[in-house]
């Protein structure tokens, strides 16, 4: 293993800090930054508390860690569904978004607590690969038929001559799909032709090239970057001022159950990143510290209106590139982020980003999603002869992807891929002939 240019707890010179936590934030800028786009939030918002959740994080950790937590993809559709969807470009209901995203938060903090008193087996006796690489497989795919239609089609008005009213309709346009394009082999040119710091950051790259493209055809208006402040405060949505606070089974059942997948992609970041800085995490701090520290960074990000929160994998590839594993490096990074969150130009130029960007950038992203899926399959040499994890797997690629729903009653429904989750963790547990698939977390 290659010795570290600054290890955890070493610190940079001020030049040194400063270069290296910018490189972290825009490592971590375009994924974050594009979920709260997705899904109708604010993208300063979703800034801002990528910051305070990741010095939460830190703190919690007790500085061991060196961690950035940035925007959930596990949580795209769910806050779609408890939201109640979108309405020209914003959630129609934010505020039971952000109240599932505060249960998410409590649950993590109720797993961090089992896990302190009991250990951590229990957790990998029913989050298995066979349970939890297909319902990653659900986010992804599930998200495709979104990120097609955001490269390639635009939503215009025009005259109903029968009424004489104009009227949306969404049409097929060829520019736009050539940007998202230009978008999407720019990230990929980047992921796989660049061995230095810019393969950590494809999303970001590829955005930003996809955007100049769309500036040269003509497709992105300035005009609210030029009437925008310097310093604006971010659009906050707190309860009781913003949005009441109520608690729904569709809002619950929207949400928590997907911790089955993030808790796993915790654990997943947890140990790539101990073998990265040469630490067992598991021990210490300790994986109920790490995921409190990731639930509790949650619930405080959508106590303020922002977006269930995640440890990044790619600010643990800047990590592995650069070899500087500081804490105060990830801590400079998290205040940049936040300082950044209050320039009001910076972010009417983020809302300037044309969807087609978006789009071409999704297809990439969510692709890798669920390909990570089938990843985790093979490294875990799961064996589809065997028919129980046939059966697992398919019944939750079909019910995720094919968005199956209980509905009990019209308040209280199961849907999609919290559904899939649901049934996959039942399936592997009631039939037969059960294979050990708990991993060794104690090795390294």
């Amino acid at each position: 293993m290659s010795k570290p240019l600054l290890d955890i707890h070493e610190k940079p010179s001020g030049i040194q800090l400063v270069t290296l936590s910018f490189q972290h934030m825009f490592a971590m800028f375009g994924s974050t930054i594009l979920v709260p786009k997705l899904v109708g939030l604010s993208p300063a918002i979703a800034l801002l508390t990528s910051g305070i959740a990741t010095i939460v994080f830190l703190l919690i950790t007790q500085f061991k860690v060196p961690a950035y937590l940035g925007s959930s993809f596990a949580f795209i559709a769910p806050i779609l569904i408890a939201a109640g969807g979108l309405k020209n470009g914003e959630s129609v209901s934010p505020g039971n978004a952000m109240i599932g995203a505060m249960l998410v938060g409590i649950t993590y903090g109720i797993v961090s607590l089992v896990i302190w008193k009991t250990g951590y087996k229990w957790l990998m006796n029913i989050l298995p690969p066979i349970v939890v690489a297909p319902v990653i497989m659900v986010i992804g795919l599930g998200l495709a038929a979104t990120a097609v239609d955001m490269a390639m089609n635009i939503t215009v008005e025009t005259l109903d001559t029968a009424t004489g009213e104009m009227v949306k309709e969404t049409v097929y346009s060829f520019k736009h799909f050539t940007v998202a394009l230009v978008t999407l082999f720019s990230a990929i040119i980047f992921t796989v032709y660049f061995k230095n710091i810019l393969s950590a950051m494809p999303v970001l790259l590829g955005i930003i090239i996809g955007y100049l493209y769309a500036v040269i055809l003509g497709l992105v208006d300035f005009t609210a970057v030029g009437e925008a402040k310097w310093f604006t405060l971010p659009d906050f949505l707190i309860p009781g001022v913003h949005y009441e606070f109520t608690i729904t089974s569709t809002i619950f059942w929207a949400m928590v159950p997907i911790v089955i997948v993030t808790l796993s992609e915790h654990i997943g970041h947890q140990l790539v990143l101990g073998k990265v800085v040469n630490r067992n995490y598991v021990k210490d701090p300790g994986l109920h510290r790490s995921i409190l520290g990731d639930g509790i960074g949650t619930f405080l990000s959508a106590l303020i209106g922002g977006p269930p929160k995640t440890t990044y994998g790619e600010n643990i590839g800047v990590l592995a590139i650069t070899r500087v594993y500081s804490v105060y490096v990830i801590l400079g990074a998290a205040i940049i982020a936040i300082v950044f969150s209050f320039v009001g130009k910076a972010m009417a130029l983020i809302e300037t980003i044309p969807t087609a960007v978006l789009g071409g950038i999704s297809i990439l992203l969510f692709g890798i999603i669920a390909s990570s899926g089938l990843r985790m399959l093979v490294e875990n040499n799961i064996d589809f002869g065997n028919n129980r994890n046939l059966v697992i797997s398919s019944v939750i690629l079909v019910i995720g992807i094919g968005g199956a729903a209980f509905h009990f009653t019209d308040a209280f429904k199961v849907e999609g891929m919290a559904l899939a989750a649901i049934v996959g963790v039942l399936l592997n547990l009631l039939l037969p002939e059960r294979e050990k698939e708990v991993a060794n977390l104690d090795e390294e």
